[in-house]
């Protein structure tokens, strides 16, 4: 497997940008989805690290862990969007919405709920940014402590800390609606 920040083995900046784009997409978007539960926007999101990607391509050798750098962006961009005025407006006001709708549950979301999976990620996604940032990248991207205390700059300790106590609020969000781990 070709190194990202080897430069050598690609034959131009867009060989390399397509690199990354089919190495990170997708990993990226799912990443951005859980800082902001929509997918459109987090594909947008990852376009937008993509971009600085192609500007930094010249400084990509001063990059120490280009994983750590790339998700990091993406983390930040993330961020951003959540802090944005037209992102909270959109959440005040699909919140709004909420208040009206029916209380029953949606055939689509009872077909969610169904879904041991998709319940899963329905409950990491419910978990404040701090558990959820640390229990994606360690269970669903795989990355070690080392790499999680790179990618988010936050003390080996915390980060622990925090693995352990997103690990007992799925828990308890698990038990709370009844789920045993037990197959039907």
């Amino acid at each position: 497997m070709r190194k990202v920040r080897d430069k050598g083995p690609f034959e131009n900046l867009d060989d390399w940008l397509e690199f990354i784009m089919d190495e990170y997409g997708e990993r990226l978007t799912k990443l951005a989805y859980n800082y902001v539960k929509d997918w459109k926007l987090a594909e947008d999101i990852v376009q937008d690290v993509f971009i600085a990607c192609y500007k930094n391509y010249d400084k990509i050798d001063e990059v120490i862990s280009f994983k750590s750098w790339i998700y990091r962006l993406a983390i930040n961009k993330s961020k951003d969007v959540l802090k944005s005025y037209a992102f909270r407006k959109v959440l005040m006001n699909s919140s709004m919405f909420a208040l009206f709708s029916s209380k029953e549950m949606s055939p689509e979301k009872d077909l969610l709920k169904r879904s041991e999976e998709e319940f899963l990620s329905l409950c990491v996604l419910s978990l404040p940014v701090k558990y959820r940032e640390v229990v994606t990248l360690y269970y669903y991207e795989e990355c070690s402590i080392e790499e999680i205390q790179g990618i988010l700059g936050v003390n080996h300790n915390t980060i622990k800390t925090r693995l352990s106590r997103g690990r007992m609020k799925l828990k308890k969000m698990m038990e709370r609606w009844g789920y045993n781990g037990e197959q039907a």
